[in-house]
């Protein structure tokens, strides 16, 4: 009978195996490691490429910050304006409001009332002076009641006084403005009684 030894052929077998291994070992080594450096690539790719989204955002969000501060600046530089032109509107429309006012006064003083003082705050005018009689006072208040820019006399004071060793009477009443009223009013004929003073 034939022996055939198979031990090395078994044994060469085996280590090609084993090589065979290694070397698809190595190979998916290499494999996943390319793999893994692909995707580390990629991912780092995106990173990178969302890093400069966000760093691009942010330059335009702090741009638009600026140009958001610049326009708020802008609104208050223009209220500021606007409020510094209606107070010129307001005082540019009554600068001769003073004048009509001394002028309808020297109209509606009745004959026998000195006034010695006005004062103007705002709207309301206060006027104090003397007077010969009670009478005049009531007559004063009613042409100031009839006429076109002033309005709503109220008396606050009246008391006896001397002056230049002469009995009268000293007065102090508040009138208002009346700025409602339309400057064709102003030309309107003077009252029964502001023709008598």
């Amino acid at each position: 009978m034939i022996r055939i030894n198979l031990l090395p052929h078994r044994e060469e077998a085996r280590r090609q195996r084993r090589q065979q291994f290694y070397v698809l070992a190595v190979a998916t080594l290499i494999g996943g490691a390319v793999i893994a450096l692909a995707v580390h690539s990629f991912n780092q790719s995106r990173i990178e490429s969302q890093q400069a989204d966000n760093d691009f955002l942010k330059s335009e969000i702090a741009k638009l910050d600026k140009d958001i501060a610049e326009i708020k600046r802008l609104k208050e530089q223009t209220q500021a304006l606007l409020s510094r032109k209606q107070v010129i509107e307001q005082l540019q429309s009554h600068r001769a409001e003073t004048v009509h006012i001394f002028n309808e006064l020297a109209k509606l003083v009745p004959e026998g009332v000195f006034l010695k003082g006005i004062k103007q705050a705002g709207l309301k005018i206060t006027l104090s002076g003397y007077t010969q009689s009670n009478a005049r006072v009531s007559t004063l208040m009613r042409n100031l009641d009839a006429s076109p820019v002033l309005e709503r006399p109220v008396l606050i004071e009246i008391k006896a006084a001397e002056l230049n060793k002469r009995r009268v009477s000293e007065f102090t009443l508040d009138i208002y403005v009346e700025r409602a009223k339309s400057e064709t009013d102003d030309k309107k004929p003077a009252t029964p009684t502001e023709k008598k003073s």
